[in-house]
């Protein structure tokens, strides 16, 4: 949630001209107007200018910021201890305030007042929390735990994706092998598809995927969580901390999906065990009378479809995204192994996107090479006709080997070890040296 003057709260830099503020209140912003905020109304509630909002609104793409330094707070090494003493209990402000000073404080009452209230407040914000939602504004999403006995007694554990549609209960379910943000995020991709849409704001616990840290109180969420959500245009929110019950909404139906599929189930493969999923949710699941509002869920599902926001023309590209520099050689490394790379990349940086064992590689926005990624490490990935390419590239070899430089390493470049020379007879040698060699 929002609040005037949070832009202040960090002293950030932009590269553009616009008003500073941090990329939370540009998604509140975005937000705001998709429920149907005015430009004037989101303007008095954040307490930016009206053009400001305008710029925002208009453009498509998370403000980009670097942060500067600034001078600490005489309270930050002694703020570990406030979050301590109020894990263990509801301490008033002055009393923690008599223990700090005896650890060496010496700032005023003021400030410890100020960070207490602060930290009980972000603990009990549920404010903005809806009981019942309206069709189409918010889904939950949660991860659930199932383990399974393998023959041998071993237990391996498979984790479970859940979304739910707050108005009507619809939920998609998938089972992945490991919690990564590349999975995270193509779950909620096939959920979207699957639900017909996408809501106004998902609700979610502070999860690691969404929120990296909290600075002064305040969530810091993930870059390429925030593209993501920006580009399917909802607002990511998350649970106040200590409140479960504010997320029942995903919790129960998790339990519904270890009783009623998951208890009893045979599993044999992750990909069988998605397609009995699916099954069971288009079969039973989607199909129930909901306990609470007494209605089917299909029927009510129905009617938040309609509302739901339409999915982008173009899917998230959710591959991991690395740079690597291309070294001398035309190769770069990347976890263990080296990949040719045409020569003229050499010495550029270069992304890779990798998506599975599929490794494409980019330069700026075109596409120079895809790889397999090999099984083991230590393996030159890659055809060797790029180096022959390199020979046969003059202009290249023009500009690196030019007449006044590295004339001993010319011959490299001929397909032979030994340079090119040319050919006389002995009788031009005769002549130049005013011998005959027969004599």
């Amino acid at each position: 949630m929002y609040h005037p003057g949070d832009e202040n709260m960090v002293t950030l830099s932009f590269k553009e001209v616009l008003p500073v503020i941090t990329r939370e209140v540009f998604m509140d912003i975005k937000a705001m107007n998709r429920n149907g905020l005015s430009i004037r109304r989101i303007a008095k509630i954040t307490g930016l200018h009206r053009k400001t909002v305008k710029r925002h609104l208009e453009s498509t793409s998370l403000p980009e910021y670097h942060r500067t330094k600034r001078k600490g707070s005489i309270l930050d090494p002694f703020r570990p201890m406030i979050d301590a003493y109020l894990e263990e209990d509801d301490y008033q402000a002055s009393w923690i305030f008599d223990k700090l000073a005896g650890m060496g404080y010496t700032g005023g009452y003021t400030v410890v007042k100020d960070a207490v209230r602060a930290i009980k407040g972000e603990k009990t914000r549920i404010a903005y929390i809806r009981f019942e939602t309206e069709p189409a504004f918010q889904a939950q999403v949660d991860w659930g735990d199932f383990q399974i006995v393998e023959p041998d007694g071993t237990i391996h554990t498979v984790s479970a994706f859940v979304m739910v549609l707050g108005y009507s209960r619809a939920m998609y379910v998938e089972f992945v092998e490991k919690r990564t943000l590349e999975a995270f995020m193509d779950c909620h991709i096939r959920a979207f598809e699957y639900l017909g849409g996408v809501p106004k704001e998902i609700l979610y616990d502070c999860m690691k995927h969404v929120v990296i840290k909290r600075h002064n109180g305040r969530p810091v969420f993930n870059i390429e969580f925030s593209r993501f959500a920006n580009h399917y245009a909802f607002h990511p929110r998350l649970c106040p901390p200590y409140a479960p019950w504010v997320k029942g909404k995903v919790e129960r139906p998790i339990h519904y999906l270890r009783e009623r599929f998951w208890r009893g189930y045979s599993y044999h493969c992750l990909d069988r065990a998605n397609q009995d999923v699916l099954t069971w949710l288009s079969g039973t699941a989607n199909r129930r009378l909901h306990g609470t509002y007494r209605q089917e869920v299909s029927g009510r599902w129905e009617k938040e479809k309609a509302l739901l926001t339409p999915l982008p023309h173009s899917p998230y590209d959710t591959s991991l995204k690395v740079f690597r520099p291309v070294y001398k050689e035309c190769q770069l490394s990347y976890r263990g192994n080296r990949y040719l790379i045409p020569h003229r990349f050499a010495g550029k940086k270069v992304m890779l996107k990798i998506k599975g064992k599929l490794i494409r590689i980019f330069h700026d926005q075109d596409l120079i090479a895809s790889y397999e990624e090999p099984e083991g490490k230590h393996t030159l990935v890659g055809d060797q006709a790029i180096y022959r390419l390199l020979s046969q590239d003059k202009e290249q070899i023009r500009r690196k080997y030019g007449r006044q430089k590295g004339r001993a390493t010319r011959g490299l470049f001929t397909g032979t070890l030994f340079p090119e020379v040319e050919i006389r007879s002995l009788e031009e040698y005769e002549r130049l040296a005013g011998v005959s060699w027969n004599s």
